[in-house]
């Protein structure tokens, strides 16, 4: 499989009135088309920054980041107009890149169609569950075909059993549209689930600690059925400890 995101070298310093402040070190790994690669690390270490560098929402101060692709963008909040029918707003990322065609349109419908959300599709956000919610903001993004996604915390802010399913959900989806994913998230847990790799990032100034493969060595693979494996819990301790390890150096 050919790559199609290379990070190379990435840094990043901001300016504070008591001098510079080193976010970013250095920061190198490559994502394969199709792959699911989690960034987990200490809580403030950089993840977020670096998905916005990748994403083109913040400047890095030097490095490479060769990108073959459209790239989409999930954030914690699901950013639903609520004045905006499902439809409407599946159609929003459409609108603004003025590429609202009747072919684009057509697509909308398939995918609405495809996973579920059609009979809801003159309904307003409000109507509908958390879950449905996150599955409607997934639509809009893969409307714009992208190629690669970015997935900002996407699933925080559900209540632990309609994350459970929603990953579920989002996981077949990404896998049956040959959806390429990076994930920043402070879950271990959903990363091993969901994850071909999974890159850990020490505390800031963050550098790439390990790069894990995740591999449960079974055919259709669900984030369900990952937490049920034996292995799961052997990634869990591995990672834990490698996390726990930087908490200790911070004291």
């Amino acid at each position: 499989m050919k790559n199609v995101l290379k990070v190379k070298d990435i840094c990043k310093t901001y300016q504070a009135k008591n001098g510079e402040i080193e976010a970013l070190k250095n920061i190198s790994f490559e994502v394969k088309d199709g792959e699911y690669v989690s960034i987990i690390g200490p809580s403030g270490c950089g993840k977020s920054t670096l998905l916005s560098i990748i994403a083109g929402l913040e400047n890095k101060t030097s490095g490479e980041i060769y990108i073959d692709g459209k790239i989409g963008y999930m954030l914690q909040k699901d950013n639903l107009l609520e004045w905006r029918t499902i439809y409407n707003n599946v159609l929003l990322g459409l609108e603004i890149q003025k590429n609202n065609t009747q072919e684009n349109k057509a697509y909308v419908i398939e995918l609405l169609k495809k996973y579920g959300l059609y009979e809801f599709k003159d309904k307003y956000p409000m109507q509908l569950s958390g879950g449905m919610r996150q599955r409607v903001a997934l639509i809009r993004t893969l409307a714009i075909r992208p190629n690669i996604l970015l997935l900002d915390e996407a699933f925080s802010a559900l209540d632990y059993q309609t994350r459970l399913m929603v990953t579920e959900d989002i996981y077949k989806i990404l896998k049956n549209e040959n959806i390429t994913a990076i994930m920043v998230t402070h879950d271990i847990s959903e990363a091993i689930s969901m994850s071909d790799r999974i890159v850990v990032l020490s505390k800031r100034p963050a550098i790439v600690k390990n790069i894990h493969e995740i591999d449960f060595e079974m055919e259709n693979r669900t984030p369900l059925n990952c937490r049920e494996k034996p292995k799961f819990s052997q990634y869990f301790n591995l990672m834990w400890k490698e996390l726990e390890e930087h908490e200790e150096k911070e004291k």
